[in-house]
């Protein structure tokens, strides 16, 4: 049995969910936001809550269940709270700066980085070396943070490049003679 998918979400207050066979819609204070779950699970919304079930007991249909409950789960928790991803930048004379609708990075190369903000998408420099991405979407709000770490990776010698908050680095020690 699922540990994760047994519990049920839970409906905040201010959040209206919406289920028509495997689509489930979710709308809060945040937006609005819609997911098409797999067919292997039954979603059921009573009493202030949706559960998810799997149609039958295939190895399949449990591994969805989990899967599906923690979708939903996500969906709720965007439209209600949002989701945020903090990244850091280390580096001398590396830096990130919002200018438009775009996110400069000067991260080391002979030209700035620019990548656009997509709709649904917050982002916030606080400082030069720290980038706050905001949004309802997990899926999208990872995605935009991980295309942003790829243009500069930390390095394990002198841990240049940008990383998430809290990431560890295992450092390594440099050549010798």
């Amino acid at each position: 049995m699922s540990r994760v998918g047994k519990h049920p979400v839970v409906i905040p207050a201010g959040v209206t969910v919406t289920v028509e066979g495997q689509r489930v819609r979710a709308e809060g204070k945040l937006g609005t936001l819609e997911r098409t779950l797999m067919r292997e699970v039954q979603v059921t919304c009573e009493g202030g809550a949706v559960s998810v079930r799997p149609r039958d007991e295939t190895l399949r249909a449990r591994m969805m269940w989990g899967t599906a409950r923690t979708l939903l789960s996500n969906l709720v928790t965007g439209v209600s709270e949002g989701i945020t991803r903090k990244l850091e930048i280390t580096g001398v004379g590396y830096r990130a700066q919002v200018q438009g609708g775009n996110l400069v990075l000067q991260l080391g190369y002979s030209h700035d980085v620019v990548h656009p903000i997509p709709d649904g998408i917050k982002i916030v420099c606080p400082d030069l070396t720290h980038i706050v991405i905001t949004g309802a979407d997990k899926e999208l709000v990872g995605q935009v943070a991980a295309e942003i770490r790829a243009y500069r990776s930390v390095e394990p010698y002198k841990g240049k490049g940008i990383k998430y908050e809290g990431e560890y680095v295992l450092r390594k020690e440099g050549k010798k003679k």
